[in-house]
């Protein structure tokens, strides 16, 4: 199956306002509990996949009866993430953008590795995001354009010791040829003016961060 997009819903919180972003023609993977959420939400998952150590037996098996396709492996015998799991067979079937949810939660070595996962993502010419109800995470090596989304704040963060060559435009806050270094808050808390705006930058790699409160 080849998938222009793939949702992956993964086991933390999901804001079900989500689910009226699905688009006809995604590819929609449930990582462990993010499968029931699907099957429980009445979405029938294109693939389920993960250990599915935080699912009953008997909420298991109403994953395997609502999913077109399961992969399940041993909880103690792996060495990635389900959602890690999820993000590789998305790269497999030929994504060209990948938006994870249900990724950002009470565990903060889960929250950053999957922050970090949308790396991978852009060494396979993907683009990937991380939505919730609060948070619109991307990351840019290069340039994107910023849309509002409901979101009150843009931060810029770097992944990377320093970016250099910030420019941004139809922000409030405008950077010409800025730098950002790792531990900088200068790049937090900024808005647009209008629907959208433009960030570009010339070395590094950017987080872009959009947050409603």
């Amino acid at each position: 199956m080849v998938a222009k997009r793939v949702l992956i819903f993964a086991g933390g919180t999901i804001d079900p306002d989500i689910i009226k972003e699905i688009r006809k023609d995604d590819m929609i993977i449930g990582a462990d509990r993010g499968a029931l959420f699907l099957v429980q939400h009445g979405i029938r998952p294109d693939l389920a996949v993960g250990d599915f150590d935080s699912v009953t037996p008997e909420e298991l098996k109403l994953i395997q009866a609502n999913s077109r396709e399961m992969i399940a492996c041993d909880a103690v015998n792996k060495d990635l993430t389900d959602t890690e799991l999820a993000f590789d067979l998305a790269i497999e079937r030929h994504a060209s953008e990948v938006v994870m949810t249900g990724v950002v939660g009470t565990r903060l070595d889960h929250t950053l590795s999957n922050i970090q996962m949308m790396l991978r993502g852009m060494q396979h010419q993907i683009t990937s995001a991380i939505w919730d109800a609060h948070n619109y995470v991307t990351l840019t090596g290069t340039s994107c354009i910023v849309e509002e989304r409901g979101f009150k704040y843009v931060s810029l963060l770097p992944l990377t010791t320093e970016v250099t060559g910030i420019h941004l435009e139809g922000f409030i806050y405008p950077l010409d040829n800025a730098t950002l270094k790792m531990g900088q808050s200068l790049g937090v808390s900024n808005r647009l003016k209008g629907d959208k705006g433009t960030v570009r930058i010339e070395s590094g790699l950017l987080l872009i961060i959009q947050s409603k409160d």
